[in-house]
């Protein structure tokens, strides 16, 4: 979701603690759109990130630095001159707008004490970051909005500053429940309704008004009783008087490990997926948009190897149906030799130029009737047959091999494709296309060293500890598999890998120690995740003292051979199982 204004509203709260009446000390324009402000508050100093990016408008603050240009931009020597060590003493948010409104205090060239306003505007492509004096007039914006990009109102030096009211909306925080009821009507669904009349009300929040209620939210305004309307606006009085006393719990929403959503307030719509909750609102939006970041950026660079997996599995899956359609033609051999060896046995009986002959099958003792080329004598026709059958049995031995490979080749390609699932870095991925291009699925970048070098495993395996305090390693692809079951793993350790689908391997370190059957489970619900099988409710999963898990001559990467085994049925959820990040 965007900023909306309850999220600034939560921000807005989290400034005042921890800036108000500090100093600025350093302000930084690392980019065209972006502020990075230091500010001394008591004896630390917090760095306050401000975007006004179109796409991404942001603002929360962050341990992180970022690098700026040799020469400062024009607007941030502007701030410099007028508010480097200037203090903060007032942070608002109007009504509910997407806007924060800084107020500092700061000495002039004249020793004389001034008021000036930095107000920034989150509200998408509209976003900006303005300077304006204590009499409201716009010293200067980091985006300037001349006449001939907006009828509504310039940003430009000299101009008047003021909030634009295009859309008419009201403010909730001065609204009751009963002028809630009063003015709730129209043919949109009750969410839309809500959103589009409220400022600051986003679809997120409005549709979690309307659950908090218990009414349908795609029932039409208009079609609410009065009684409806009296307690949607109950429900939405007191969700506002929360927001206004500051009543705020920053969260992020998962689905599975992807965030799908964050608020700062706990969305009960959402109480069936994982929610992770926060100190701070910075934290939810600097981790929201980083993990969103990284995502995204390893779909972009994983499209290719999931097209080429997906290229070769379908002709490997067509030449497997192929190799199954051919193999199963060659069941019919042993009736050529039945056929070869009878009229070996019977032919004299048969008379010239016969179309069949009839003969007891001694193998059966049931009377069979044996086609012949008239053309040919029955010692021909019984070379003919053994001809056929022994062409079919060499067919059949052929495709009984080649079926082996193929079967190994679609289960190594499946491999391949659910470590792509869960890869979690470009180091992941790297891993992945160096083993493609080493069995031939890709070729090889011109920039890469020729040779056939030993693949250098780059990233780390998951680390997990139990509930019983065991670590647990599981591996991320094939390469980091071979790693961590035959270089990592000791002998008296415990080896997990869901069974008979491709999957991760999963180590129990034991140091020796007797492992409990809580952590055999939290094992066995880690393998099974980290599995094709990962959708499946319960997954029978494998396990083995490490020792008893070997490498066959020639195997692919990741895969392994084991002769005794005992199993356990694990589901997928691994939401209690703590990850460690070093």
């Amino acid at each position: 979701m965007a900023l909306d204004g309850v999220v600034i509203a939560s921000v807005v709260k989290e400034m005042n603690t921890r800036i108000l009446g500090g100093r600025i000390s350093k302000i930084a324009q690392p980019e065209a759109d972006e502020l990075l402000l230091t500010i001394k508050s008591g004896k630390t100093a917090q760095r306050l990130f401000v975007s006004a990016s179109a796409g991404l408008p942001l603002i929360y603050f962050t341990e992180k630095n970022k690098p700026n240009p040799l020469t400062a931009p024009n607007f941030c020597m502007l701030l410099r001159k007028h508010i480097g060590n200037g203090k903060i003493i007032s942070i608002t948010q109007p009504g509910l707008e997407r806007i924060v409104d800084i107020e500092i205090e700061h000495l002039n060239e004249m020793g004389d004490l001034c008021r000036k306003h930095l107000i920034i505007e989150l509200m998408g492509k509209h976003s900006n970051i303005i300077f304006c004096n204590d009499c409201s007039m716009i010293l200067d914006s980091i985006k300037h909005v001349p006449a001939s990009m907006s009828s509504v109102r310039e940003v430009l030096p000299g101009r008047p500053y003021f909030i634009p009211d295009t859309m008419e909306k009201q403010d909730p925080k001065q609204m009751t429940a009963q002028s809630f009821a009063a003015h709730f009507a129209g043919n949109q669904n009750i969410a839309k309704t809500i959103y589009m009349h409220y400022t600051g009300i986003s679809p997120l929040v409005a549709e979690e008004i309307v659950a908090r209620s218990g009414i349908d939210s795609s029932k039409q305004a208009s079609a609410c009783s009065d009684i409806e309307k009296l307690h949607l606006g109950n429900v939405f009085f007191q969700f506002m008087q929360d927001v206004k006393e500051g009543l705020f719990t920053p969260n992020i929403i998962y689905r599975e490990e992807e965030p799908i959503e964050f608020c700062s307030v706990l969305l009960e719509s959402y109480a069936d997926h994982i929610i992770e909750t926060f100190s701070s609102i910075s934290e939810v939006l600097e981790t929201y948009y980083s993990t969103r970041n990284l995502i995204t950026r390893i779909r972009q660079k994983s499209a290719e190897l999931r097209r080429v997996v997906q290229t070769h599995l379908e002709r490997s899956n067509k030449k497997y149906d192929l190799q199954l359609k051919q193999l199963k033609n060659t069941k019919k051999r042993e009736k050529y030799r039945v056929y070869g060896e009878l009229l070996n046995t019977y032919g004299y009986e048969a008379k010239e130029n016969a179309k069949q002959l009839e003969v007891i099958n001694y193998y059966t003792n049931e009377p069979l009737t044996i086609p012949l080329d008239p053309d040919l004598s029955a010692q021909e026709n019984a070379k003919k047959y053994f001809e056929r059958y022994n062409k079919l049995k060499r067919t059949h031995e052929a495709l009984s091999h080649l079926l082996v490979e193929t079967e190994e080749e679609i289960e190594h390609l499946e491999s391949i494709r659910t470590a792509i699932d869960m890869a979690v870095s470009v180091d992941d991925l790297t891993e992945i296309r160096q083993e493609m291009v080493q069995y031939g699925y890709m070729k090889k970048h011109a920039s890469a060293q020729k040779g056939n070098k030993k693949v250098k495993v780059l990233s780390k395996p998951y680390h997990y500890v139990s509930s019983d305090g065991f670590d647990i390693y599981v591996g991320k692809n094939n390469y980091q598999n071979d790693e961590l079951t035959f270089h990592f793993a000791e002998g008296k350790d415990i080896w997990m890998h869901a069974k008979k689908i491709p999957g991760s391997h999963v180590i129990i370190r034991t140091n020796g120690r007797e492992v409990p059957d809580r952590t055999y489970e939290e094992a066995g619900k880690l393998a099974a995740y980290y599995s094709k099988g990962r959708e499946s409710e319960k997954v029978e999963i494998d396990y083995i003292d490490k020792k008893q898990v070997k490498k066959p001559a020639g195997g692919k990467p990741g895969f392994v051979i084991y002769h005794t085994n005992y199993s356990l049925i694990a589901s997928p959820d691994i939401r209690t199982i703590k990850l460690i990040t070093d």
